[in-house]
């Protein structure tokens, strides 16, 4: 489809947005399942750039909610439960979005993320983080 997974410029990597696939390309029927995977294919495609999930510091997350009223329990809760578990102490910027339809069919989620390499700077004070 002519893109890249990732890109990196010097200590900034930039990745496009990672689904739940396996590598068949294939949705798991478990909405948690498929969000788990998309942090583990965001956490792939860091690793080909040389960066890490403790790199990360802004996401933007893309969602395909269960009602029109709010993207949904499920969503918000895996999510945070994998930032915690990927990133201990360190808290992303994170914009989350509902969107009708994503770019494959079965697909509820896709994470796109940002990192600076070197980054363990936010816990020795290089960047400053308010944290919600």
């Amino acid at each position: 489809m002519h893109y890249s997974q990732a890109v990196r410029t010097g200590d900034r990597v930039e990745t496009s947005g990672q689904g739940g696939w396996d590598d068949d390309f294939v949705f798991p029927e478990d909405l948690e399942e498929e969000i788990v995977r998309a942090f583990d294919n965001v956490e792939r495609t860091l690793a080909t750039a040389g960066a890490t999930w403790r790199d990360v510091v802004a996401v933007n997350s893309y969602h395909v909610p269960g009602s029109t009223e709010f993207i949904g329990e499920v969503h918000n809760r895996v999510m945070v439960e994998q930032f915690r578990a990927r990133m201990g102490d360190r808290a992303p910027i994170w914009t989350e979005i509902g969107v009708p339809a994503l770019g494959a069919p079965g697909m509820r989620v896709e994470i796109r993320v940002t990192a600076v390499v070197g980054t363990g700077a936010a816990q020795s004070g290089g960047l400053r983080q308010t944290t919600v």
